[in-house]
C-alpha cells in the first residue's frame, strides 16, 4: 500500500488529535474521575473505528487496482488485438518477430522470420534515415507507419480512404489554360478567305476533339486565341501524352503548306480564378519567349514545367517593334545621368560586342556610359578584341571593373543588361539590388529564372544574336550615327560568331543587319583575325572529337579524359566541329574545365532541340545551342545522366 494513501488516514495530524485528547482527558480525571474514564473509553472507541476504517479502505484500495490493472492490461489486448492498426515488432537484423492480428491480416507478406525489406523496402530506407512517420504503399494500400527505432516497433494506419479522397479533390480542382496560334498573323497575311476558313476550320476541329477526349470546356476568344478550363485531373492526363496536340495541330497545318504552331499557357494549384488567370497569362508569355511551340505550365509555387518546343523558331519580329523599342531605350537614357552596360559572366563575342553597341547608343544620346569587364573572367575568343579595344584609348576607358561600377551608380543611372536575362548569369548581380530601373536585350529564349521588374524588356528568341538586336536599335536612333570601325567590327563579330558565319539562326533581318554594319565600316578582314586560333588550340579540340562515338539515331557524344581539363570555348567549338560529320544531327560534348566542374556543350542542326534535353539536366540555352554544367561529378555520372536525357527526349520527354 503506498504511504501517501495511508497517510490520509493515519498521518501525523491524527496522532496529534488522540494525544491532545488523551491530554485533556488525564487533566479531566484529577477533578471528574468519572467523565475521564468516559471520555477513555469513548477514545479507544474511536481508535478502534479508525484502524477498522483504514484496513477497510486498504482492502477496497486494493481491489479496485487489482480490477483497473485487469482491465487495463484487458484493454491493451484488446487494442493489440481488436485495433484497425497493425503492429509489427522486429529484430536488429530487420526481420519480423511478431505482428498483431491485423497486420497479419492485411499485410501478407508479414510473417514471422520475414525479412522488412520483402514487406517494402521503403520500409528499410525510412529506418536507415531515421525517418519518425512515412506514407508507404504496400499491397496497392497506403498505410502511413510511424517508427519507433527504441522498441524496434512499427505501427500501420491504413490511409487508403482518405488518400483515395485526398486525390478526387486534387483533381477535382479548377484549371485554365490560355491557348495561342504563334504565327497565325504571319501565315495568313495576304491569303484568300476561303483558305483562311479552311485552315481554321482544321485548327479548331483538331482542338475540339482534343477537347473532348480529355474533357475539356473550350472557347474561341479570337481569331488567333482559345480558352480552355479543365480539371487537375484532365491536366495530368494530357500531360501523359506530352501535349500531342501541339505535333497534331503542326503536321495538319503542315500538309496544307501552312505550318501553325501553339503556345498553351496553364496555370494551376490552390487559387482564386482571378488568380489562375494571371498564372496562365504569365506561362503563355513565358512559352511565347521562349519562342513558341511549346506548353508552359505553371503552379502557384512558381515552378514551371515545359512540353513541345520541337520546332525552331520563326521570325516574327516587325521592324515598327524594334523602331519602338530603340525610341524607348532612348527616352530612358535621356532621362539618366548614365548608363552601365552588363553582359553575363565569362562574356563572349556576342555579349562585348552588344555592350560596345550600347555604349554608341548613349554617345549619341549625350550620355556617359560604360561596360562592366571583370579581367579575371574574360572569355579566351574575346582575348583579341579586348586587345584591340586596349589601343582603342576613348573605348578602352570606357570598359569598368565590377567594383567601379557599383562606385559609380546613383538612383538615376540606367542598367542595360545584355545577352543574358537571368539574375545568376550576370557579372555583377549587386548591380540589379542598386538600381531602380533595369533594361534587358536578350535573344535567348526565357528561362524560370528572370530579372525582376525590368522597365523595359526586348527579347527575341528569333534573333540571331543579341549583337543584332542592339545593331537594329542603333538602326532607329533619330541621331545621325557616326560608328568606328572597331565598334561596327565588334558587333558583326558577335554575329558572326552566334551565328556559326550565318550558317545556323539566320534570318534576313540577320542581313539586314550585318549590311548596315558593313557600310559603317565593319572590316570583315578584322573579324577573321579576331576569331583566329592558335595551333595548339586546334589540336586539343581534334583530340576531342576524336573521343566522339555515335549514340542514338544521330546523337554523337564526345567525353574527355577526367584527368584532362580544357576551357567552355574548347568544349562548345568541339560540339560545332562534330556537328559538321556525316551522319551526326547532334551532338555532345562533355569534358572537365579548369574551374573543376563538368560542363556538356550541346549543338544541333534544328531536328533536335538540346535545349530541351540540357533543361532536364539543369542547363538551358536554344533549340540548336545548349549546355550545362556539374558541381560535383565526374564524366561517366554525367554521360550516364545525358544518355538518360537524351532516352527521355527521344521517347517524347517533355
Amino acid at each position: 500500500m503506498p504511504k501517501f494513501l495511508l497517510k490520509r488516514w493515519h498521518g501525523y495530524h491524527v496522532i496529534a488529535l488522540l494525544a491532545v485528547a488523551l491530554v485533556f482527558l488525564i487533566a479531566l480525571s484529577f477533578y471528574q474521575w468519572q467523565l475521564g474514564v468516559i471520555g477513555v473509553l469513548l477514545l479507544l472507541v474511536i481508535a478502534i473505528f479508525s484502524l477498522r476504517a483504514r484496513i477497510s479502505f486498504e482492502r477496497d484500495l486494493e481491489q479496485y487496482i487489482s480490477t483497473l490493472s485487469y482491465r487495463v492490461h484487458k484493454a491493451g489486448e484488446e487494442a493489440v488485438t481488436q485495433l484497425p492498426v497493425g503492429m509489427i515488432l522486429y529484430n536488429d537484423q530487420l526481420r519480423v518477430q511478431w505482428v498483431n492480428p491485423y497486420a497479419a491480416e492485411h499485410l501478407p507478406k508479414a510473417e514471422i522470420d520475414a525479412s522488412l525489406e520483402e514487406l517494402s523496402p521503403e520500409l528499410v530506407r525510412a529506418l536507415e534515415e531515421g525517418t519518425d512517420e512515412q506514407k508507404i504503399v504496400i499491397e496497392e494500400k497506403t498505410y502511413d507507419c510511424t517508427f519507433k527505432p527504441n522498441e524496434r516497433l512499427i505501427y500501420f494506419f491504413d490511409i487508403t480512404e482518405s488518400e483515395r479522397m485526398h486525390q478526387q479533390f486534387e483533381e477535382s480542382q479548377p484549371v485554365l489554360t490560355f491557348i495561342y496560334l504563334d504565327n497565325y498573323d504571319e501565315v495568313t497575311q495576304g491569303m484568300e478567305d476561303q483558305v483562311r476558313s479552311r485552315l481554321m476550320s482544321q485548327v479548331t476541329s483538331s482542338l475540339n476533339q482534343w477537347a473532348n477526349e480529355h474533357d475539356l470546356f473550350l472557347r474561341r476568344t479570337a481569331a488567333d486565341r482559345f480558352i480552355a478550363v479543365m480539371s487537375y485531373g484532365s491536366l495530368l492526363a494530357i500531360e501523359k501524352t506530352k501535349f500531342g496536340i501541339l505535333d497534331e495541330i503542326r503536321e495538319t497545318t503542315g500538309k496544307e503548306k501552312i505550318p501553325l504552331t501553339l503556345s498553351i499557357g496553364v496555370g494551376y494549384g490552390d487559387l482564386s480564378l482571378r488568380e489562375l488567370g494571371q498564372l496562365a497569362q504569365s506561362s503563355l508569355d513565358l512559352a511565347l519567349g521562349r519562342g513558341g511551340d511549346q506548353v508552359a505550365i505553371k503552379q502557384k509555387t512558381g515552378k514551371v514545367r515545359f512540353y513541345g518546343g520541337k520546332s525552331n523558331a520563326m521570325e516574327k519580329r516587325t521592324r515598327v517593334r524594334a523602331r519602338v523599342i530603340s525610341h524607348a531605350l532612348r527616352d530612358f537614357v535621356l532621362e539618366s545621368d548614365r548608363v552601365i552596360v552588363m553582359g553575363h559572366k565569362n562574356p563572349d563575342m556576342d555579349a562585348v560586342g552588344a555592350a560596345i553597341g550600347i555604349l554608341k547608343i548613349a554617345e549619341v544620346n549625350d550620355r556617359e556610359a560604360f561596360v562592366v569587364l571583370d579581367p579575371n573572367d574574360v572569355n579566351p575568343d574575346v582575348s583579341k578584341l579586348m586587345e584591340e579595344v586596349e589601343k582603342n584609348e576613348q573605348l578602352w576607358d570606357k570598359f569598368i571593373t565590377p567594383e567601379e561600377s557599383l562606385e559609380l551608380m546613383t538612383e538615376e543611372t540606367l542598367l542595360v543588361v545584355v545577352d543574358t536575362h537571368k539574375p545568376s548569369m550576370v557579372i555583377e548581380p549587386r548591380l540589379l539590388n542598386y538600381v531602380e530601373r533595369v533594361v534587358v536585350l536578350d535573344h535567348h529564349r526565357r528561362g524560370e529564372e528572370f530579372i525582376e521588374d525590368p522597365v523595359l524588356v526586348y527579347m527575341e528568341p528569333y534573333a540571331s544574336s543579341a549583337a543584332e538586336l542592339v545593331t537594329e536599335l542603333l538602326e532607329y536612333q533619330p541621331k545621325k550615327l557616326k560608328m568606328d570601325i572597331l565598334e561596327s567590327t565588334a558587333l558583326l563579330a558577335g554575329m558572326i560568331v552566334d551565328t556559326k558565319s550565318f550558317a545556323i539562326r539566320t534570318g534576313a533581318r540577320t542581313f539586314d543587319a550585318a549590311s548596315f554594319l558593313r557600310s559603317h565600316g565593319a572590316d570583315t578582314v578584322l573579324v577573321q583575325k579576331l576569331l583566329k586560333e592558335d595551333l595548339n588550340h586546334y589540336v586539343k579540340r581534334a583530340k576531342l572529337v576524336e573521343t566522339a562515338k555515335l549514340y542514338r539515331d544521330g546523337m554523337a557524344i564526345a567525353t574527355a579524359r577526367e584527368e584532362e581539363a580544357v576551357s567552355q570555348l574548347l568544349i562548345a567549338q568541339a560540339a560545332d566541329t562534330l556537328l559538321t560529320m556525316k551522319g551526326v544531327v547532334a551532338s555532345f560534348v562533355i569534358s572537365r574545365r579548369h574551374d573543376g566542374v563538368v560542363s556538356i556543350s550541346a549543338r544541333s542542326l534544328g531536328d533536335v532541340n538540346v535545349q530541351l534535353i540540357m533543361e532536364s539536366l539543369d542547363g538551358g540555352g536554344h533549340l540548336t545551342n545548349a549546355a550545362t554544367q556539374f558541381e560535383d561529378a565526374t564524366l561517366e555520372v554525367a554521360e550516364a545522366k545525358l544518355k538518360e536525357a537524351i532516352d527521355q527526349y527521344l521517347e517524347g520527354g517533355s
